[in-house]
């Protein structure tokens, strides 16, 4: 499986479940295993404590905008 970088990715690079701090590399990971069927959404949801609008806007921000739309600081400037 690969990254949005063409980086492959295992299991092992999945961020820990009781993770408190999102960078964005962080999210682009966790997006990268769900669209590559590592993680179901319904895993991606429980594990990481997360609302399936939050999985959607990441993946949209990443797929349009590149990994800087999933920094903290630049979510207002990435939003329709």
């Amino acid at each position: 499986m690969k990254d949005h970088l063409g980086r492959s990715i295992a299991r092992t690079d999945l961020p820990p479940p009781d993770i408190k701090r999102w960078v964005a590399r962080r999210k682009a990971v966790v997006v990268a295993a769900v669209d590559g069927g590592m993680l179901t959404h319904e895993e991606a949801y429980e594990m990481y404590d997360l609302t399936e609008e939050e999985l959607d806007q990441w993946r949209e921000a990443l797929g349009k905008h590149g990994l800087n739309a999933l920094r903290v600081t630049s979510i207002q400037r990435y939003r329709k």
